[in-house]
């Protein structure tokens, strides 16, 4: 089937809403052709530029989440985390008006206080400029993690009830998902997975309760469009029961 043919058949059928990228493979990628880690990182970026433009202009889904750097990230080596920092920087300060040509509304989710000046200045001047964005909503995960995701949450929560502002029993699901520091996200539908782990690392948490899975082998670098319509595919196949038992 044509790639054409594909889009179609994919957007004939109902799409998920919210798709999240794990994306794995950047240093199996340059290892493989004998590069440096950070050329891995280098393609790994163009990569996401490429499907967020895609998603963005076929107006695909409205909302799409990339996991780019994890609360366990820190523990690279320094010139690893200063060519990711300066590599982030970069993609803030020149991409801005593509995104904004391409109607992306640019979000970070994750505590970027302890990223570098420079960094989240250019970050939070994108974010501004890019505000107004109709077509996707694209939201960077930055030192993020399921696991502070949730204490996140359970901290609010707690300073809520000790200024009488919640009382125990009105801590629903619903409400303690209100309190993430996502919380205006809707959940995943989808989180695809690239570089043939089969695991969360420490990703959404909370928000995957429901979600489906998909993984690839295929590393990130080398991910394409055509490999997301057919994650798309793969995931319209799927009956979803959100633990409820069907007839």
């Amino acid at each position: 089937m044509s790639f054409e043919g594909l889009l179609r058949e994919v957007r004939s059928r109902p799409l998920p809403q919210h798709v999240a990228l794990i994306m794995d493979g950047n240093g199996r990628w340059a290892k493989s052709r004998g590069l440096p880690r950070m050329e891995g990182h280098r393609q790994g970026a163009k990569t996401v530029e490429r499907i967020a433009r895609f998603v963005a202009q076929e107006k695909l889904f409205p909302y799409l989440t990339v996991f780019a750097f994890s609360t366990e990230n820190w523990d690279r080596p320094k010139e690893e985390l200063d060519f990711l920092f300066s590599t982030l920087e970069r993609f803030a300060r020149e991409k801005v008006a593509e995104l904004v040509e391409n109607g992306v509304c640019l979000k970070v989710l994750g505590d970027i206080s302890p990223f570098p000046p420079s960094l989240r200045e250019a970050l939070q001047v994108a974010l501004e400029k890019t505000r107004d964005g109709k077509n996707l909503i694209f939201t960077v995960a930055l030192n993020f993690g399921g696991r502070w995701d949730v204490l996140f949450a359970a901290k609010k929560a707690v300073a809520l009830a000790c200024e009488g502002k919640l009382r125990p029993e009105e801590l629903t699901p619903e409400r303690f998902r209100e309190l993430l520091p996502g919380g205006a996200l809707p959940d995943p539908d989808l989180i695809i997975r690239t570089g043939g782990h089969q695991r969360l690392s420490n990703f959404f948490l909370f928000e995957a309760a429901y979600s489906e899975l998909y993984f690839t082998k295929t590393l990130w670098p080398d991910f394409t469009e055509e490999e997301l319509l057919l994650a798309i595919r793969d995931f319209q196949g799927r009956t979803r029961n959100f633990g409820r038992v069907t007839a």
